[in-house]
């Protein structure tokens, strides 16, 4: 299945939650946090007033609650708009 964001629309897959510890501690499910990285899989147009700056294949920050999950063939995936990205990661 394709998907096409609209508008200033971002559609994002989540980086997995960390499963150990540094130390070789494992961390249970209840115990996991949300991811707040994740990869930019496809973006809309964007609007006559906000151009995209995101792409396809950055790697981007968003805060706790920003979008909407969404499954997709049984992957969750995100989909929010352009300015709930806080920043555009450099690796």
């Amino acid at each position: 299945m394709t998907i096409k964001p609209l508008a200033d629309r971002v559609l994002i897959k989540p980086t997995p939650a960390e499963e150990k510890t540094l130390s070789g501690i494992i961390i249970p499910d209840s115990a996991k946090e949300k991811p707040l990285r994740g990869t930019v899989l496809a973006v809309g147009n964007g609007t006559k007033d906000e151009e995209m700056i995101v792409k396809e294949n950055d790697i981007v920050m968003f805060g706790k609650y920003a979008g909407t999950e969404i499954e997709i063939d049984g992957e969750k995936l995100l989909i929010m708009r352009q300015s709930d990205i806080l920043a555009v990661v450099n690796e």
